[in-house]
């Protein structure tokens, strides 16, 4: 059916596993430090045979010890081809169980080819600790222009950022807007953009929705942002909000080549949270296509190595993006923020 080749790496030892594969492969590992830093790094591959009904089922599990650095890295290739005839189910789960320790990095990856006719689906389990699904970027948001200074600043002081919020257009008084030149320095460092717009104080009415959501695919597309990047409405909770301002900016962004997102306090009190609910009841597809990015709970600033845990708050069923959980960092003005690796595939 296949064929299962593991490599699992403890520390500075090498196992490795080779077996043929029925119905799947279950692998555990657990790792104690040996220098303060757990290495684990797990690797399958199965290659399912042509004209074949292949069934691939693969699981991985690592236990990692706390007050250590844990680098975990799995990753998991399924090579299945089938004919007309064929046919094939392929799932992938990983759970990673992490205590808590002075820095977690957990890389987790899967991917699947298929040949002629192939159908494959797979997916990652939850991790407990601080990555979730497919796990999180650390990034932060910021209303300066994002100079080399700055980005100094934020890694002397936070981290490295793989995520940067940044505004689309200047607002006097309140934020500056994404320049070229920041693009550039941005992309230098692979870091991703979150495009924000923020040119408004009323959120109020199917027309105003409409317009804003105009204003901001124009502000995109001079700024040369690619097809495909999510818009995020930046929703303050003193603005005035309803559903038919959410229905209005969901279906112009939609319209265009930009995909919709909202920015604002997801709080289950919140008027913002009252309006996207409705939004939704009338349109269940704004509940589907939209992204969120969302400031609640504010558990304060950290550092990249001292963020929280992944709880991000908004309504159920929603594509949540983001969570800005600190706000108003002293030693260098940025938010910072956990992103949900499953969706920044819309960041530009």
């Amino acid at each position: 059916m296949a064929a299962v080749l593991l490599l699992l790496s403890l520390f500075s030892g090498l196992y490795i596993y080779k077996a043929g594969l029925k119905e799947g492969k279950e692998i555990s590992s657990s790792a104690q430090p040996m220098d303060g830093t757990n290495n684990i790094n797990n690797q399958i591959e199965n290659n399912g045979s042509k004209s074949a009904e292949n069934t691939v089922e693969n699981q991985i599990e690592n236990e990692a010890g706390k007050d250590v650095k844990n680098n975990i890295t799995n990753n998991i290739t399924n090579n299945v081809e089938v004919n007309v005839q064929g046919d094939g189910d392929v799932v992938n789960t990983i759970s990673n169980n992490i205590s808590n320790s002075v820095t977690n990095q957990n890389t987790g990856g899967s991917g699947n080819g298929n040949g002629d006719g192939g159908n494959g689906s797979g997916g990652n389990g939850d991790d407990d600790g601080n990555n979730s699904g497919s796990g999180q970027s650390w990034g932060i948001d910021t209303a300066s222009p994002l100079t080399e200074e700055l980005s100094v600043c934020v890694r002397d002081n936070f981290g490295d950022p793989k995520v940067v919020g940044r505004y689309l257009g200047e607002k006097e008084g309140v934020s500056s807007g994404l320049t070229k030149e920041e693009v550039d320095l941005i992309k230098s460092n692979n870091d991703e953009i979150l495009l924000i717009h923020n040119r408004f104080d009323d959120a109020a009415g199917f027309d105003k929705g409409v317009e804003e959501a105009e204003e901001a695919i124009g502000l995109a597309q001079e700024i040369g942002a690619p097809q495909g990047t999510a818009l995020f409405a930046d929703i303050e909770p003193n603005y005035p909000v309803d559903a038919e301002f959410i229905i209005g900016w969901y279906e112009t962004v939609s319209s265009s080549s930009y995909a919709p997102g909202i920015y604002g306090i997801f709080a289950g009190d919140e008027a913002l949270t009252a309006a996207f609910t409705e939004a939704v009841n009338q349109d269940a597809s704004i509940q589907d296509d939209t992204y969120l990015w969302t400031a609640a709970p504010n558990v304060g600033i950290t550092t990249e190595e001292d963020a929280p845990e992944y709880r991000p708050q908004a309504p159920e069923g929603s594509k949540v993006i983001g969570w800005q959980y600190g706000l108003d960092a002293q030693a260098c003005n940025i938010d910072t923020n956990l992103f949900n690796n499953e969706y920044t595939d819309v960041l530009w």
